[in-house]
This record gives structure tokens, C-alpha cells and sequence, in this order.
């Protein structure tokens, strides 16, 4: 259809009047849609051009559809694709139109090439993923994001113990039900029965036929997992929270920014954010844009809740892999610390304050395995309902809960998909004079084994002493047996020679045509026992021209050389899998591990999900192997250690079988032999005796971890985000927080943080100080303040901030106004975060007119009394402030424009006690961030930091022709590299602690 009639059929009455009133069509009744329709027809003026700007965007979809062109996205974008089909607008977000920004942006050509990868630079590069998905919302518009949703209630199949104790189980109810059903069955009828699924009404169970009531039935009376509370758990309550988007990151962006001295608004595209409007950000969930790796700060049952309801990623995700606790040892599941991996499990000093983790780790183990196994399940249910159905499952554990594991995997995936128990050598025997365990275990399940995806993994066959290729061909067209000299130096035996071993000529088997007798070297052979040949006898004939048999103690065999396939599929016994290379964090899998399991069941642009992020390690193997990820973690250190590894990583460029659509168009492999003739390429092919005796062309075995890699090329990551599901440090929930405490809920946490403060009175200041506070009580008349107490003599007051929120800078001011008033000689304010801007009006004592003090909570006293080994002076602690400052460089840029520089001198920690301020050293902290354009919604790290360390150093040495040395020498201290302002002339910097907490200071930098 073309576009002016596809938009008259969609045009409605006022449409056509105003278009007609617009164009003076003359002789048109406006009182008939079909006159007006044949006016605007027949009138040359009337172009789509000026037709199309009265329809609504909803209307101008409808004409997309007409006329074939891609629907999606906004109405501009629309009317330029509809107007200009072959021209692509910044402003169009169609899949379509998305893919070839993403294309121009990185450098990837229109056709195929297989020379030019994506650049960053002069031999650089990054894979794109050319897919749309869901938008979160940034941070900043927390306040703003009204979109809730209820809490989502999962269901577990009930269950019975093996004895069938009715009488002591909660489900006999269940059991009667079934056993009714049946019973009805054999009087009624099945078709009677069930002309209708029948519904149990305990809720949960739904069967329509009489076989699968009877299998549900059957089901109840299998062996199963038991533990203390698991009969009346039998669903889970899990809130229904969305994810914020903190921070944006791209390598490229960052040395693009570098390299050109760019604003960063030139380089917004690099960060993968989608270039939506503010409008439509403050619509998140409800449009799509490019797609970015996520790292998720938050717990994985409500993170993974969240993917399944605010972004319907159910059945989307290809590959699950599950590192949980091995335990219930506290040292032995998380790291507290970025820089020391040394974990101690009775030492409180190790215990990290975050309620994202201390409700995944420790005293969360209320009953000890019990308390775990609960845990576990809950968390692997929900994962299935995420992978795909030619999904996988992998999760790893050690021997001391394995079968409580796959007892764990039979009950939500079903025995029927077990796949395999991966067996993988983790360390040495240490010869302690006792059997000694040295494996780990991956136990595999697939969503559905009968449709699950699986890539073969090869290894070389294993030759030499011990092996079955034993004989070799003479030049005269017989063979003989290799000598122990020969075997003992395989591979030059094998470089020299037609290396076999025997293979059965006999087929397993029965198949008519293929029983014959075989005259061979002067006798005859014959198949026995209703057996035949594994070939007909033309077959046999081709394999004796080709010099393939061979008589040995009286039976016929056919030779397998070892050049037909010098491979074999890897199994489930891993033993080359010890890591020899330091470790970031103190339970990191090595990446083999995990990059085997990636490569057997998903293909480049497949989707991972990680719900255990530790280091990163499944997050970087699937970077490495062109895999988009999400990875999530309940703690902060992980997320830090993994956000350097990606940042800094690099890695082999494999070639793309089509560059215009990224990596899910898969990898180009080829066949490549070396100067002995072995395979070294990625396609080898697989001589067998059925090829050979058809006289047919081998079949190419595809190797998939061996792609064809572009030499001279460094690679870097991609864009990837980080997520949070609390609030940020710069946010406030405006309803819990700027004003009175109001409701019920308010007031309970009120209540509940000034009995915390009654019990734990010691502040925790630098130095292994203390400040002890007494005499707490709750204000009576105080609108703002809650609580006031004595310090060393001195009257002050309390304000606490809300529980999932930061405190505002109007909390601050009001709070410190009603304090000045009622004449307190100090202010403190508690709290679990805190906006950037009430920390400087805090430190501000002119503007408040008394001194203040911001106290950081311990967010684990909100989790009741989980943690019963909290010592009372680690609660509460006085937290630092970045102390940066930002001055124009003395470098210009490359047309002479003013660049700008960031110092790093370190973090202040304020002293209530003396009112002093004292400073940790820049150069002490793991990692600082700078944003040089910041929005105040989300931080975009246009550089990133990481003092005294070697984390950029892979970078540099690949890089060593495209930077000067000394933007390395920044990168690893404490002040930036020379950077244009960009048009807000703000800019935030944010330190990551030895805990991982992070800290942000936003500056706003005079002309």
C-alpha cells in the first residue's frame, strides 16, 4: 500500500476535517469521511508529508504497519522512517534503525568484512549486541518512579515423606483430593471428569486427566529432601521491587575520552544508555533500548523476581550458573575486604554491614542447614523460571552438600533433566597421610533435556603409553606394533607415520544386507551371534582398496587412524582445572570451569545470568566469549573487584561471520593444519568408517572454543551498568523521609532505631575511637529531630533517616533549624545513605549554626535479630567524605580549549568529640570514579581509577603505541587526566572504601 492511501485509512473524521482545513481542499463535504477521504486524495497539496503530522503517534504506528515499515518507536522517528525509508534519524529508535547507530557508532561496516573489527582505535576493539531490551529507570528519578507492583507469591509442589504418613502431613488433603479424583474416574468416566482441569482447593495443583493425576499421585510417595520448616513453607513471598540504574561504564568511552579529550556528551552513545528523553526515562519498563551487561548490587531472589515481573524475562535466559555458599562458614562464602582476602569466620572485624549480603551469609542460617537448604531452593526455583526452554542450569559445590544439592536440583527441575555431575580438580593433595579431596562438583540441569541446546566439547585424544593407537602402517601396506621407543616419543611417532588403532568391523546390531562372509590376507571372516557388519559389501570393498582392514588373533578389524579425528568428547572428569594465577577474590572459580560449561550450551549473544557474582568470573568468561550477561551479588566488595576486572580486561578479537549483526550471527571458524600436519583451526574433519567406505566427504566437526581471532587487535568490554535494588547514596524516598515521620511503619522504624541507640551508644570514630552517647530518649514535641541524648555534657539531638531511603538536604535543614531553636548543643544524623548535598550542608556549621555530625547505620539492624553476635560498637561509625578538588590543567586540548583536572587528596573523617577532621590518603583507597558531566541521575564514569595497583596494566601493554605513558601513571594514582567540562560544568567523583562503600561528592566548576 502506498503512504498517502495507507494514512487516509487510518485518518477518522477530525483528522480529515482539520487536514482539509489546513490545505483549503475545496468541494469536500465535511460532514462525510468519505467525501473528505476522495478530496484529499485527489489534491496534489495534500502530501503525506503535511498528512501525516495530524495523525497521532498511535495512528502513525497504524500507517508503519500498512506500508511494512518497522513499527516501534516514537513519533518523529516514525515520520522520518516513513518519509526517508533509507535514511536512519539519531532520534530513531526502531530496531532496525537502533542496529545501524549501533553499527556507525562502533565502526562496524554495513557488509560482512572480515578484516575491520569494531573500533575503539588503532588496533582496539568491542563486540555490540545488536538486541533491545527493557529500560530501568536511573537513579536520580527514584523519587519520580511510581510504578509498583505487589509482592509475587511462588508455589512449591507439595509433597509427602516415603511412608506416606497421612495422618502427619500437611498435604493429606492433597492425597484424598487425588485419590478421589481417580476413584470418580472409574465410575464416571474420564471424559466426564475431566471436561474441565480440575483445580485443587488448597491452590497450586491443577490436572486435567486422569494420567497426570495419577502421576501427581505417584509423585507424592517418592523419596524427597526433608528439613525443619520445609513442610510448612509451601510458598514464598518475594517483593517486587525495580532496578535502578547507578552508574554507566565503557572502557571505550573512557580511553575515547582520553585519547580525544572528547566532552562527554560526545561520547554518550559509548555508554549504551539509549538516549532516551527525560519523559521517557521517567516511563522505564515501558520502552526498549540498546542492550548493556548488568552487574546487580541487591538480593538474587528479589533481583531475579524483578527480571521476571517488571521486565518479563522469563524463558529468556540460556545458561544459570549458581555459585552458592559451599556452607554455612562464614569465611568461607564472601570477602569483606577489595584489597585483603583473608576472612576470618569468628571474627566480627570480617563482618560486612550490608543487608543486601548479611541476609545471604552467616546468622542467616538461623537453624543451620536447615536454614540453607531453604535458601538454596528458593533461589533455584525462581532461576527456572528464568532459562529458556533449551536452557541450563550449572551449579557448583563441594562434596560436603552435593547430595543435598541434587536432591535440591531432582525437586525444581525434575531428575528427568539432570545432565551431568561435573567433577573438577581444585587444588593438590597436600599428603596429610589421609584420603584427601581435592574436587569440586557442577551439578547440570537442563529447563528440558529433550530440547536443551549442546554444543560438543572436543579434546585431544589422549596418545602415548596407555593409549590403544598401538600400530602403525609399513610402506609395503603392512602393519606392525610401535616399540616401546616409539611410544614413549608419541608425537614424533606420530608426525612420521599412519598411526591406528583396531576398531570393530563388527556392528552391534542386526541389518540383512550386511551379512556376508569377507575374504581378507588369505583367510575368510564371518559375523557370529546375529550380528552383521558395520557395512554393506561394497563398503567393504572400498575400505580394502583404501588399505582400512586388518587381521588380528583371528578377527577382522578396521584402522582409526589417529589423523581421521585426533579428538574425543570431553566428559565429566575435569582434572586440568587448578588455577595458578593469583586470585581477586577469596571464593573465585577458575575461568575454565565456567567458560566449559558456557561454551556446551549457549552461542555467542545467548544470556547468562550469574546470581552469585563473587569476582566476576562468569561475567568476564562470557565478555571473553561474546555472551551478554547479568551478574548479581548481595555485597558490595564483589561488585568492586568485578567492576575492575571488567573495566581493565582484554580480550582475543574473534571474528564475526557477520559484522552488521554482531556477535549473534556467531563466530567465523576455519580448518588450519601446522607444519606436521596436525588441526589447530576450528573446523577439523571427522573421517569415519561410514565415510569412508560411501566414499564420502568427512564431515566438518566445528571446535567451538577455537573461533578464528584477529591478530593485532585488543579487545575490550562492552558497556555494562551497574544496578541497585536499595536506594542510592544520592537518593531519597521523598514520602519516608522529608518531613515528620508519619504512618506506621515510619514510626516502627523510629521506634526501633532509638532502642538500637539505647543498646549500642558507641559511635566509632578514626583511630579506633570512641564516642559514647547516654541518656537517649524519644523527642515529645520535636517535628524533625527523634531522639536526643548527652554527649560528654553536651545536649543533642537525633534524627534518624529513613529505612530505605538517604536523607535529603531538606531533612538536614529543617532538622538543623528546629535543633538551633529548641538550643541543642550538637546534631547528629543517622542514617543508612545520604544525598551528596546534605553531606556539605552537614559539614557546613555556618549554614546549620551548630556542628553536626553524619553517623553511618550498619543496615543490618534493620534485619530483627538475625545477626545475634553484632557487637554494639560496630553499629554506628562516623564515614568519610571525598576531599577532591578540580582546577583548570595546564594542557590544553586539541583546539586550544580549557582542560580541567581532578585531585584525589583523600577522605575526611569528621571527630564529633574533638570537632576535628581528620584524612585517610587518596592513594589508600581502592578505586575512585570520575563523572565529568554529571546529570545528577545516573554516574557515568569517564574515568576510572585504581591507585597503586597493575589493574590497567594488560591495557597499557596492549596499548603502548596509542597512549603516552603517563595517562597509565593517572589512571593508577590520584589525579585525572586533563578532560573537557562538559555543558553542565558539574562534576561528581565517587571513592569505593575497603568495604566497597561508596562515596560521592558532586562539584559544580566556575567558568
Amino acid at each position: 500500500m502506498k503512504l498517502k492511501a495507507a494514512i487516509l485509512q487510518v485518518m477518522g473524521r477530525d483528522e480529515m476535517k482539520r487536514a482539509c482545513d489546513a490545505l483549503d481542499i475545496d468541494g469536500a463535504d465535511m460532514r462525510s469521511v468519505e467525501s473528505m477521504g476522495e478530496a484529499l486524495a485527489k489534491a496534489k497539496r495534500a502530501k503525506p508529508k503535511a498528512l501525516i503530522d495530524i495523525l497521532s503517534e498511535t495512528q502513525v504506528k497504524e500507517v508503519a504497519e500498512l506500508v511494512g515499515v518497522d513499527p516501534t518507536g516514537r513519533k518523529k522517528a516514525l515520520i522520518n522512517r516513513l518519509l526517508n525509508p533509507d535514511h536512519v534519524t539519531e532520534d530513531d529508535t526502531s530496531d532496525k534503525a537502533r542496529a545501524a547507530k549501533s553499527r556507525r557508532s562502533y565502526g562496524v561496516q554495513e557488509e560482512p568484512s572480515r578484516t575491520q573489527p569494531a573500533a575503539i582505535g588503532e588496533g582496539s576493539a568491542q563486540y555490540v549486541h545488536l538486541v533491545e531490551a527493557v529500560q530501568r529507570p536511573e537513579a536520580g528519578l527514584q523519587d519520580q518512579f511510581q510504578t509498583r507492583r505487589p509482592p509475587k507469591t511462588y508455589r512449591y509442589d507439595s509433597s509427602l515423606d516415603p511412608a506416606l504418613s497421612w495422618d502427619e502431613q500437611p498435604v493429606r488433603e492433597l492425597s484424598e483430593w487425588l485419590i478421589g479424583l481417580i476413584a470418580r474416574t472409574g465410575t464416571e468416566g474420564e471424559k466426564t471428569v475431566f471436561a474441565e482441569p480440575q483445580e485443587w482447593k488448597g491452590g497450586g495443583v491443577r490436572v486435567a486427566s486422569l494420567a497426570e493425576a495419577a502421576q501427581r499421585l505417584q509423585s507424592l510417595s517418592q523419596p524427597f529432601l526433608n528439613w525443619a520448616g520445609k513442610a510448612e513453607r509451601q510458598e514464598i513471598r518475594v517483593p517486587t521491587v525495580p532496578l535502578f540504574v547507578h552508574e554507566r561504564h565503557s572502557t571505550k568511552a573512557i580511553l575515547d575520552g582520553i585519547r580525544h579529550r572528547k566532552a562527554q556528551g560526545q561520547t554518550f552513545d559509548l555508554f549504551g544508555g539509549g538516549g532516551m528523553e527525560i519523559h521517557e526515562k521517567l516511563e522505564a519498563y515501558e520502552h526498549k533500548g540498546p542492550w548493556q551487561n548488568r552487574m546487580i548490587l541487591g538480593d538474587s531472589l528479589q533481583v531475579m523476581n524483578s527480571l521476571l515481573e517488571f521486565e518479563g524475562m522469563g524463558g529468556q535466559v540460556q545458561m544459570v550458573y549458581i555459585d552458592p555458599p559451599y556452607g554455612v562458614q562464614y569465611g568461607s562464602n564472601f570477602q569483606p575486604f577489595v584489597r585483603n582476602r583473608k576472612v576470618s569466620a569468628a571474627d566480627d572485624q570480617d563482618l560486612t554491614r550490608e543487608p543486601e549480603m548479611v541476609k545471604a551469609y552467616r546468622d542467616t542460617w538461623e537453624l543451620g542447614l536447615h536454614s540453607y537448604l531453604a535458601f538454596l531452593r528458593d533461589r533455584v526455583l525462581l532461576a527456572r523460571n528464568l532459562v529458556a526452554d533449551t536452557g541450563s542450569i550449572f551449579v557448583q559445590i563441594s562434596d560436603a552438600n552435593l547430595h543435598y544439592v541434587r536432591a535440591i536440583l531432582d525437586e525444581i527441575f525434575g531428575p528427568q533433566n539432570f545432565v551431568a555431575c561435573i567433577n573438577y580438580k581444585t587444588m593438590m593433595p597436600l599428603e596429610s597421610g589421609r584420603i584427601e579431596s581435592v574436587v569440586d562438583y557442577i551439578c547440570w540441569y537442563a529447563r528440558d533435556k529433550t530440547r536443551m541446546k549442546y554444543r560438543n566439547l572436543y579434546v585431544e585424544k589422549k596418545v602415548g603409553a596407555g593409549s590403544e593407537f598401538v600400530f602403525a602402517d609399513n610402506p609395503d601396506g603392512t602393519y606392525r606394533r610401535l616399540t616401546r621407543e616409539e611410544v614413549d616419543d608419541f608425537d614424533e611417532t606420530a608426525a612420521n607415520n599412519a598411526v591406528f588403532k583396531r576398531s570393530d568391523l563388527t556392528s552391534s546390531g542386526y541389518t540383512k544386507s550386511c551379512i556376508f562372509p569377507i575374504d581378507f590376507d588369505g583367510g575368510t571372516f564371518e559375523t557370529s551371534g546375529g550380528k552383521s557388519w558395520r557395512t554393506t559389501r561394497d563398503g567393504v570393498n572400498r575400505l580394502k582398496a583404501k588399505n582400512r582392514l586388518f587381521a588380528l588373533g583371528g578377527r577382522l578389524y578396521y584402522k582409526l587412524y589417529l589423523r581421521d579425528f585426533g579428538f574425543t568428547s570431553r566428559t565429566n572428569q575435569w582434572a586440568d582445572t587448578i588455577e595458578n594465577t593469583g586470585r581477586l577474590y577469596v571464593v573465585q572459580t577458575t575461568a575454565a570451569v565456567i567458560e566449559r560449561c558456557m561454551l556446551m550450551c549457549t552461542d555467542p549473544g545467548d544470556l547468562v545470568l550469574d546470581p552469585t557474582c563473587g569476582s566476576g568470573t562468569t561475567a568476564y568468561v562470557a565478555e571473553r566469549w561474546a555472551r551478554r550477561w547479568i551478574t548479581v551479588d548481595a555485597s558490595r566488595v564483589p561488585l568492586a573487584l568485578a567492576r575492575q576486572r571488567l573495566l581493565t580486561a582484554t580480550f582475543p578479537y574473534y571474528e564475526l561471520k557477520s559484522p552488521s549483526a554482531g556477535p549473534s550471527g556467531g563466530f567465523v571458524y576455519k580448518r588450519k593444519q601446522n607444519r606436521k600436519g596436525a588441526e589447530v583451526g576450528g573446523l577439523v574433519p571427522h573421517i569415519t568408517l561410514k565415510s569412508t567406505a560411501n566414499d564420502e566427504p568427512p564431515a566438518m566437526e566445528v571446535l567451538v572454543d577455537r573461533p578464528e581471532e584477529i591478530s593485532g587487535v585488543t579487545r575490550v568490554a562492552g558497556p555494562f551498568v551497574v544496578e541497585a535494588t536499595i536506594a542510592p547514596a544520592q537518593m531519597i524516598d521523598a514520602e519516608d523521609g522529608e518531613g515528620p515521620a508519619s504512618g506506621q511503619e515510619s514510626a516502627s522504624h523510629i521506634d526501633r532505631m532509638t532502642e538500637v541507640l539505647r543498646q549500642s551508644k558507641t559511635l566509632r570514630l578514626p583511630g579506633n575511637r570512641e564516642l559514647v552517647l547516654s541518656s537517649i530518649r524519644r523527642t515529645a514535641d520535636a517535628e524533625y529531630l527523634h531522639a536526643e541524648a548527652t554527649d560528654g555534657g553536651h545536649r543533642a539531638a537525633v534524627v534518624f533517616g529513613p529505612a530505605d531511603g538517604a536523607i535529603s538536604s531538606s531533612l538536614v535543614y529543617e532538622a538543623g533549624r528546629e535543633a538551633h531553636y529548641l538550643k541543642y548543643d550538637r546534631l547528629y544524623f543517622f542514617g543508612f545513605a545520604i544525598e551528596p548535598g546534605a553531606r556539605t550542608l552537614i559539614e557546613d556549621e555556618k549554614k546549620l549554626r551548630l556542628p553536626a555530625a553524619y553517623v553511618a547505620v550498619t543496615p543490618d539492624v534493620a534485619m530483627s535479630d538475625l545477626l545475634k553476635t553484632t557487637r554494639a560498637s560496630e553499629i554506628f561509625s562516623i564515614t568519610g567524605l571525598p576531599d577532591v578538588v578540580a582546577r583548570p590543567a595546564r594542557r590544553k586540548g586539541p583546539a586550544g580549549e580549557v582542560l580541567h583536572e581532578v585531585k584525589l587528596k583523600g577522605l575526611d573523617l569528621f571527630d564529633p568529640s574533638t570537632r576535628q577532621t581528620e584524612s585517610i590518603d587518596g592513594a589508600d583507597v581502592p578505586c575512585w570514579m570520575l563523572d565529568t558531566d554529571y546529570d545528577g541521575l545516573c554516574f557515568r564514569a569517564s574515568q576510572v581509577f585504581f591507585p597503586k595497583t597493575a589493574a590497567w596494566d594488560n591495557l597499557q601493554r596492549s596499548l603502548r603505541a596509542e597512549f603516552d605513558p603517563s595517562v597509565w601513571e593517572h589512571l593508577a594514582g590520584t589525579t585525572s587526566e586533563p578532560f573537557l567540562l562538559g555543558k553542565r560544568r558539574r562534576i561528581a567523583v565517587k571513592v569505593i572504601d575497603e568495604r566497597g562503600n561508596e562515596l560521592l561528592r558532586v562539584l559544580d566548576v566556575s567558568a
